[in-house]
């Protein structure tokens, strides 16, 4: 080849998948950055004004923090046990579960009819 000859190259093609191998993902356990969406959504859920603090009230940031992740990891103890796509629907039904009983414990006790009554005549 002389000076003045330039040489073509071919493109290089990317290698192409295998057709008969089998696609595998895994959906449990989460990833940390999955549970940490978990526990931020949980916050802003605790936290913000919603059809849930309309009944129960909201939680302060620093209560609303603390309660998130200890739903996050216990609801997330509680789905390792299942088994299958089971361990999901396990993981979020014990996220809303134990969400809801916490702001139910923290929320301030509705007085009954006949303690408004006896709070009024003993007054």
């Amino acid at each position: 080849m002389s000076d003045t000859e330039t040489t073509l190259e071919q493109p290089s093609t990317p290698p192409q998948p295998d057709p008969s191998a089998a696609v595998s993902f895994s959906i449990w356990p989460p990833t940390q950055r999955t549970r940490d969406a978990v526990v931020n959504r949980l916050i802003e859920t605790l936290s913000a004004p919603s059809v849930l603090s309309k009944r129960y009230g909201t939680l302060s940031s620093d209560e609303s923090s603390s309660a998130a992740r200890q739903i996050e990891d216990e609801a997330f103890s509680a789905a390792s046990s299942s088994d299958g796509i089971e361990t999901l629907q396990v993981y979020s039904k014990e996220i809303s579960k134990r969400m809801l009983d916490t702001v139910k414990a923290r929320a301030a006790p509705i007085p009954s009819a006949e303690e408004g009554v006896a709070a009024s005549v003993s007054d």
